[in-house]
């Protein structure tokens, strides 16, 4: 019989579009503690390299304070190389925790699901 008090299995599964100068990464699944340094690993080499790197998180089912973390470290790193890291296609729980952390003005301006894709 499996032991119910495991925590339960967190996966995200990221889709990387590359351009010239962006990227777009499309994330699926969980962005958690348990999975926050995969996004971290496969983003951040991007930057260097990029004017642009786009996180669509559509596809996103939960994200935690570790999450949260990683994507403003992406933020930061960008903006210290002169890349632009952008959110698009939240939910309004992910809206809520931005606000909450006085980071939606930051991101509130790529939130729109009308957003340009690179």
């Amino acid at each position: 019989m499996p032991d119910s008090s495991a925590a339960p299995n967190r996966t995200l599964r990221l889709r990387i579009v590359k351009n010239y100068d962006a990227a777009t990464v499309y994330c699926q699944g969980d962005l958690t503690a348990e999975v926050a340094g995969l996004l971290r690993n496969e983003v951040k080499p991007l930057i260097p390299d990029r004017k642009t790197v786009v996180l669509d998180l559509t596809g996103r089912r939960l994200m935690d304070s570790s999450g949260l973390g990683t994507i403003v470290k992406l933020y930061v790193t960008g903006r210290t190389s002169g890349c632009a890291l952008s959110l698009i296609n939240f939910n309004q729980r992910v809206r809520e925790l931005l606000g909450l952390t006085n980071l939606l003005r930051i991101f509130e301006k790529c939130a729109e699901h009308s957003a340009r894709i690179p």
